[in-house]
């Protein structure tokens, strides 16, 4: 009995924090549980009864199977147990969403007890997650005559484990609370430092805002019974930043419904908004749970009477209020008629686009997932029985405008597509099943996605994934308990599902912490794919990638297919020199500050940013694509020349061979063949066969930018502008300013050159800086600190090869030791160099940040509240974004640089530059290729 014991003693720890017993997924605790059941005067025997009935996790956890083989042996009469009738049994398995449950139903449908078989049929025809292991054996008893297998076959068929659901409330009643002003990133949601506990919903709920607001939403509820709460970004957009399925599942915790009453703390259907609506990739996350997201538009640009905005003095428009969201606000959402009511019942504003048909089935399902086996369902028991599904889903969304050319996501989409009309030409707006060829699952959501695999009963990745890979970048900078208690579980769950993982649950080859983005640009070997990962940054320099929710990238895995609209694209294009003295980090701030410029609104935001930029290879184009997460698009694509794209591929190819070198290769051969795809793919463009992806010619877009070159004089630096006094402005990647604005005066407290956003050619730069300033006053003194994390081992090792990495341990006072990694994150901070292990570091807040109050100048893509650096009492933290010689040189000067300092400081280092491509490929190589 000691596992019973242990989790006693777990319980009781629990309740001191306030918290219920951990829902159980472990099959041996749950046969003590059993073996407990089964004795009629076991002392135990009652609470062993409520831990099995109500907190055993469902899908394919071992917990989930010694459930099901129980739950048999009593609706077979082989035991008796009183609290548990034949009839309650199958109710059970019918709340245990597949895996072991489907396959005991199939046993019972299928066997020679007539009134068992009906009885476990009808909750068959309740389940969707079946696999080609089950609707093989359905398909084997219809052929073989078995009336039941037929029966539920056309059950299948009419899709009635969808039509027999409820339908969705035409009034939904919801109270409102604004969980703060301005953007919401869904660190408040589920702040990064507490990523080890996401699996562990109830305790990482408790990590939702604060406290205090907790308890006001309680209130609310108590307050409002018959109503659901709504959490409201207030003058600003809902869920920036990340999809963060940790945060979709807090607010479902506090605001949502329970899923199942056999299933602790797995809520559904959140209600959320914005004033400017939701961030794209975080609304995906709201499908999954079939939740709804409003776009408010309550505060609106004042304008004058000739109808232009009024713009204050800092040039920004003045608004003006629509209509009231204050916390506590009861309004009333008409979902037949896609309107957004006062409590007296008065129209405020259109949210038909919350209510698309497909939006409406997620909602009525209980999430997007369930939609997508479903539809491969019924496709199967229709083929099957040689009949022609009725139409039961609303039809996949396609639209098409003759004569109209295609942008390059178009193309990508209409190549991938699955189940559109043959011969079809789709466009923007269309909604449409993909294909998805690479998928990639970071380390602090990838314990959600196992579980998310687990529930929808998934064992093996989909043999049409070409390559998928679980990183370890996110937990790379301290190897603490938590992450020696969570990494090497899903490293060894990832890997026997299918997964090249970053570490080897046989221990063979040495841990890969090689941020995530990285890797999957380099294993994304065709500017046709599409790419899927769990992660906001999952923006690739071939093919077009997508940051998603846990629960999504889990449903790409299983399945090897997405769903989703096709967004419509801004094309961006480049005129002009870059100067000298710039670096392309500059010409990445630029576009979004002409961006502005030229269109008044984000014309990005849920969109495709198309990037003409072909003569940059991979790693220095993905700053660019990288960027656009900030910049609130949908994904970005660039559109690059054969020679420079064929460049990107060989680079590829050499990194794949290095992880197949390293041992990284599985049974399936994966890397191998993706060495294979990018071969074939390179002599498609040699040939002639198939060029670079590039748009028609007549292709359609919502906008364009021209980004002029010759603007960009001087560095600049995307500011948090934490003092602003309109809120709704703090914390955005809209206020660029150039390094002058600060007058040499803004002081540094720490320099970060890492994250996703920097390449070989930045560590590079601070090597060359190093020796410059050696050379030039004898030695280098920092009056802040440094820290330099690279994104790669390889970037490292090319280094050492190259010389330049003895100059970076020259003036480090710490670099990282892989045989002995830090047990414990860094609190001070000297002034110093500090060399620490490739990964994420202070980009993701999660294990390192800097002291509070701090300001930090760093090359990350993170300006969020409390993500870098919390505030402190006195101050508040900030985190400036900048290019690596304006971070590193404001380290050493402890303060930002003047332009002359700056020039004198990059005179003569190669920084990355860049040339507009002309219309005829030019051969011309990216620096540091």
């Amino acid at each position: 009995m000691s596992l019973y014991t242990d989790y006693l003693k777990e319980i009781e720890t629990r309740k001191g924090e306030g918290l219920h017993p951990k829902p159980i997924d472990d099959g041996a605790l749950v046969a003590e549980l059993i073996s407990q059941i089964r004795v009629s005067d076991n002392e135990h025997r009652e609470d062993s009864l409520k831990f099995f009935i109500y907190n055993t996790l469902p899908g394919t956890t071992s917990a989930a199977g010694v459930k099901a083989a129980f739950l048999k042996e009593i609706i077979l009469g082989e035991v008796e147990v009183a609290e548990i009738t034949p009839e309650f049994a199958f109710e059970l398995l019918s709340h245990m969403k597949g895996g072991p449950s489907v396959e005991v139903l199939l046993d019972l449908a299928l066997g020679d007890d007539a009134a068992i078989a009906a009885q476990a049929a009808d909750v068959l025809k309740t389940q969707v997650f079946l696999y080609e292991a089950d609707t093989d054996r359905l398909e084997a008893a219809f052929k073989a005559g078995n009336a039941i297998a037929r029966e539920i076959l056309e059950s299948y068929a009419k899709a009635e484990f969808f039509t027999k659901l409820p339908d969705v409330d035409e009034e939904i009643k919801v109270v409102t609370y604004i969980a703060a002003e301005g953007d919401i990133s869904t660190d408040l949601l589920s702040p990064g430092n507490q990523a080890h506990s996401r699996s562990d919903r109830e305790l990482h709920g408790k990590c939702m805002i604060s406290e205090a607001a907790q308890k006001e939403i309680e209130a609310l509820k108590l307050q409002h019974p018959d109503k659901r709460v709504m959490l409201i970004a207030e003058k600003g957009t809902m869920g920036v930043g990340s999809s963060r399925m940790s945060g979709v599942n807090n607010v479902a915790l506090w605001t949502g419904k329970q899923a199942s009453p056999y299933v602790p703390f797995v809520n559904f259907a959140p209600v959320v908004a914005g004033t400017n609506g939701i961030s794209p990739i975080f609304l995906t996350t709201v499908g999954v749970t079939g939740g709804i997201g409003l776009d408010l538009k309550n505060w609106v640009k004042k304008v004058d009477s000739d109808g232009k905005a009024i713009l204050n003095n800092d040039g920004n428009p003045v608004l003006e209020q629509k209509y009231s969201v204050e916390t506590g606000t009861v309004l009333k959402i008409d979902t037949k008629n896609k309107m957004l009511l006062d409590e007296d019942g008065k129209e405020l504003v259109d949210v038909s686009s919350a209510f698309t048909p497909q939006k409406v089935e997620f909602m009525k399902a209980g999430s997007s997932y369930a939609i997508v086996f479903g539809k491969k369902l019924q496709t199967f028991a229709a083929e099957t029985l040689g009949i022609e599904a009725p139409l039961v889903f609303a039809p996949a969304k396609e639209v098409s405008h003759e004569g109209q050319g295609l942008t390059a996501v178009e193309k990508i989409f209409n190549r991938n597509a699955v189940g559109s009309t043959p011969g079809k030409t789709l466009h923007a707006g269309s909604d449409v099943r993909v294909k998805v060829n690479i998928v990639g699952s970071q380390d602090t959501t990838g314990l959600m996605t196992s579980q998310e695999l687990e529930a929808m009963a998934a064992t093996v990745i989909s043999p049409t994934v070409d390559g998928a890979y679980q990183s370890g970048c996110h937990t790379a900078s301290v190897w603490d308990k938590k992450a020696q208690a969570n990494i090497p579980r899903l490293m060894q769950f990832m890997n026997n599902f299918g997964l090249i993982t970053a570490r080897d649950p046989k221990g063979e080859y040495h841990a890969m912490t090689d941020v995530i983005h990285k890797v999957l640009n380099d294993i994304t070997v065709d500017d046709w794919d599409i790419i899927i990962g769990g992660d906001s940054h999952t923006r690739m320099s071939k093919g077009v990638a997508f940051g998603a929710d846990s629960g999504t990238v889990a449903l790409a895995l299983a399945t090897g297919e997405a769903t989703m609209p096709i967004p419509e694209s801004v094309k961006v294009t480049f005129k002009g020199k870059m100067a000298d003295h710039m670096d392309f980090r500059d010409v990445v701030h630029a576009t979004q500050a002409q961006m502005l410029k030229q269109h008044g609104d984000n014309v990005f935001q849920g969109r495709i940013i198309e990037v003409h930029i072909g003569t940059l290879l991979a790693d220095q184009a993905f700053t660019f694509t990288d960027w656009t997460a900030e910049m609130k698009a949908k994904a970005s694509i660039c559109i690059s020349n054969d020679d420079t794209l064929i460049g990107s591929l060989e680079l590829a190819k050499s990194r794949i061979q290095i992880m197949i070198d390293k041992g990284m290769e599985n049974e399936a051969g994966t890397l191998q063949g993706l060495i294979d795809k990018a071969d074939k793919r390179i002599a498609e463009i040699r040939s002639g066969e198939k060029p670079a992806l590039s748009p028609d010619d007549s292709a359609k877009y919502f906008a364009e930018v021209v980004v002029d070159l010759d603007l960009i004089d001087e560095p600049m630096i995307a500011d948090p502008d934490v003092n602003n006094e309109d809120v709704s402005k703090r914390y955005t990647h809209d206020t660029i300013r150039p390094i002058s604005f600060y007058k040499a005066e803004k002081k540094v407290d720490l320099g970060f050159v890492g994250s996703c956003m920097v390449h070989k050619g930045d560590m590079k730069i601070v090597a060359q800086m190093l020796k410059n300033l050696e050379k030039a006053n004898g030695k280098v003194e920092f009056k802040a600190p440094l820290v330099v994390a690279a994104p790669t081992y390889n970037i490292i090792d090319e280094m050492k090869a190259e010389g330049d990495w003895e100059i970076l341990q020259k003036y480090s006072g710490f670099e990282f030791d892989d045989l002995f990694p830090k047990a414990q994150a860094r609190t001070e901070y000297e002034n110093i160099l500090y060399l620490e292990r490739p990964g994420c570091n202070l980009c993701m807040g999660n294990q390192e940040k800097a002291a509070k109050g701090d300001t930090v100048l760093a090359t990350s893509t993170r300006l969020f509240q409390g993500r870098v650096v919390e505030d402190a009492a006195e101050k508040k933290g900030e985190s400036l974004l900048a290019s690596t010689p304006v971070v590193v040189l404001s380290a050493i000067l402890g303060r930002t640089p003047t332009i002359e300092e700056y020039k004198t400081a990059v005179e003569g280092i190669d920084l990355t530059k860049f040339a507009p491509p002309v219309e005829k490929p030019a051969g011309t190589r990216s620096a540091h290729f």
